[in-house]
């Protein structure tokens, strides 16, 4: 018991150690946990909690990573297939190629933990989606998301952090029952005091386990968690990735989001939304457009 510290990676013995979990913070007998790779928070006895050696927390690293690779992959391929798409449409299917450049939506990513907020931008930047990213408090979200957004004027706002449900404090449509839904709910229905037309400001919003059903009435377009499960930490970089590289005049299906996530219908869903990319003519370079 007394071997447990902040910052360490631990498992919960009574539950076989099934997520890995960083030590926040410790008050008395009970830690505070955040999910090293799912978006889950949660209260544990430290007499529950036992330390991840290095080469078992190394092991099941490598595994995420294969299934992190994977998804990235699979995402790529997608890519491709709409840019194959794009370049024919721009073109109208003439031999003779046209330059032409592409706008992706910005992205403002609002997130509740640093070093998810930091794994989410190099994602981001590996797909090549630009992002303006906040480390904030779900707490704090709320008071802050109406600056921020006139700020930086995104394209698509990403709300999310870490969450958990007890069914101990209530149903599923009880509010009291979460960490954070709440958080996120007033968060939404601030961004949308601002921009209120789902298809001017794209929205995601939600961790593990977060009411889903009260975040789409607030006015997100993609929410968490369907089915109360976990959802992993680049979730929210793919569903709303897919939305910034696709053109403004197609839409993403909700399939075509689950298609390239990390969790799926279990953990995602949403409504049918716009793309926000947008192509234009001829190309140029940075260079030109500085002259």
């Amino acid at each position: 018991m007394a071997s447990i510290k902040v910052g360490q990676i631990v498992g919960r013995t009574s539950y076989n150690c099934d997520i890995l979990f960083r030590v926040k913070s410790i008050d008395g007998d009970i830690a505070e946990l955040s999910g090293e790779d799912m978006r889950l928070c949660a209260d544990a006895p430290l007499s529950d909690l036992v330390a991840i050696k290095d080469k078992d927390r190394e092991r099941l690293a490598k595994k995420q990573r294969e299934k992190e690779e994977s998804c990235y992959q699979l995402f790529r391929q997608d890519r491709k297939l709409i840019r194959e798409r794009n370049e024919y449409d721009v073109t109208s299917g003439y031999a003779k190629k046209n330059s032409y450049f592409e706008v992706p939506g910005k992205v403002l990513h609002m997130d509740g933990d640093s070093l998810y907020l930091k794994k989410c931008t190099q994602v981001y930047d590996r797909l090549g989606v630009p992002v303006y990213g906040v480390h904030l408090s779900e707490k704090e979200m709320p008071l802050r998301v109406a600056s921020l957004i006139e700020m930086v004027r995104p394209d698509i706002l990403v709300i999310t952090g870490h969450d958990s449900y007890s069914k101990l404090k209530g149903s599923e449509q009880d509010m009291k029952a979460y960490r954070n839904s709440q958080h996120f709910v007033d968060t939404v229905k601030e961004a949308r005091k601002i921009v209120p037309f789902m298809d001017h400001l794209v929205i995601f919003a939600g961790a593990c386990q977060s009411n889903f059903q009260s975040l789409l009435k607030a006015g997100a377009n993609f929410a968490s968690s369907p089915e109360r499960v976990n959802i992993h930490a680049l979730d929210p970089v793919y569903v709303v990735s897919k939305v910034s590289l696709t053109p403004f005049m197609d839409r993403v299906g909700v399939w075509d989001i689950l298609k390239t996530s990390m969790t799926g219908k279990k953990g995602l869903g949403g409504v049918e939304t716009n793309g926000t990319l947008r192509r234009g003519m001829p190309h140029y370079s940075e260079e030109d457009f500085n002259s």
